[in-house]
């Protein structure tokens, strides 16, 4: 897409409708997600001390849905739905945008942020699908299912993009001459696949670290086990690490191309390799006995800190040579 000054404000009006309704969106599904733990919790508490569970209804013998599904169950797949209108439209907002300014759409913190929050929805809904076929036909009666953390994936993309849409939005414009160039497609692009993912796997880190005692009671008891939060935690690390490698070094390929040094030690650069070096201390420290029941998911949270700390501290409130939040 060639650099110009011309912007179309008609598609990045259309654009900003889009954002604004995938976030009420994601607000919403949110709420159905809660609602879908009040009702289990409630479930749970109707069946008295000591007595048995009832058995699991048996699967239906075709492909036709279950009959007489609960009312969590009903809550649950509605959150998923809207959550996956609100991720259609969310795409829209940021192909609109694109439209819009003749570029790619993350030029600056506003639409980086939006492309981050995107790519943690998008990886979440993937990652629910695959758990589901891998279930089989009995995971809508399985007991915590994956989908109940779908609330706490959420909670960080709304604030994420409230954020962004009041503190940090800039309208559509064309970005400054520092940033136009090819490597901003292959650099911030591979930032945000990196950084969403680590959006997930951070809060399935979190909840483990809830999840550790196998004693818990309540709305705790309720969130999937501590086997299945590590594995999803650390089979998206091992997907965004990577990623997140690469972007590193073509940021220092670019800062060659326009500053004259791969290295400089600016403030985003240096964030950028301890978050590196965070994550693969959590990968190593996964991979350690010892360590796995606690400690890595300790250094995995840490690492998203990081990466917190790199996106908002670094962009907004250092001065270097990364300075193109678009915040006046």
């Amino acid at each position: 897409m060639p650099a110009t000054d011309i912007v179309n404000q008609g598609l990045a009006t259309f654009s900003d409708y889009s954002y604004r309704t995938a976030l009420v969106l994601y607000l919403v599904a949110m709420m159905v997600h809660l609602g879908e733990y009040a009702t289990a919790r409630v479930a749970a508490v109707a069946v008295p001390a000591g007595a048995p569970a009832a058995p699991p209804p048996a699967a239906p013998a075709s492909d036709e849905e279950p009959l007489g599904r609960s009312r969590a169950e009903r809550f649950g797949r509605v959150a998923v739905a809207l959550t996956v209108l609100g991720a259609v439209l969310h795409a829209a907002s940021l192909v609109l945008r694109g439209a819009a300014v003749y570029r790619i759409p993350w030029g600056n913190m506003y639409e980086f942020m939006s492309a981050i929050c995107l790519v943690a929805v998008v990886g979440w809904l993937v990652v629910l699908s695959r758990s589901a076929r891998s279930a089989g036909p009995s995971a809508a009666h399985s007991a915590p299912g994956l989908r109940r953390i779908g609330a706490f994936v959420l909670l960080p993309v709304v604030v994420l993009m409230f954020l962004a849409g009041t503190v940090l939005y800039a309208d559509a414009a064309p970005v400054m001459p520092a940033l136009r160039s090819y490597w901003l497609a292959v650099h911030v692009t591979t930032a945000s696949l990196s950084s969403g993912l680590f959006l997930i796997s951070g809060v399935a880190s979190v909840l483990f670290l809830v999840r550790r005692n196998p004693d818990v009671t309540g709305l705790v008891a309720l969130l999937p086990s501590r086997d299945t939060l590590d594995r999803v935690a650390y089979r998206t690390t091992v997907i965004a690490f990577p990623i997140w490698t690469f972007a590193v070094m073509t940021g220092a390929i670019w800062a060659e191309a326009a500053w004259g040094r791969y290295w400089g030690w600016d403030p985003k650069e240096t964030v950028a390799f301890v978050a590196w070096v965070v994550y693969a201390g959590y990968l190593h420290a996964r991979a350690t006995a010892g360590w796995r029941s606690g400690g890595a998911a300790w250094v995995n949270v840490f690492g998203f800190v990081v990466m917190l700390f790199n996106l908002f501290f670094v962009n907004l409130v250092t001065a270097g040579y990364h300075s193109y939040a678009g915040v006046s």
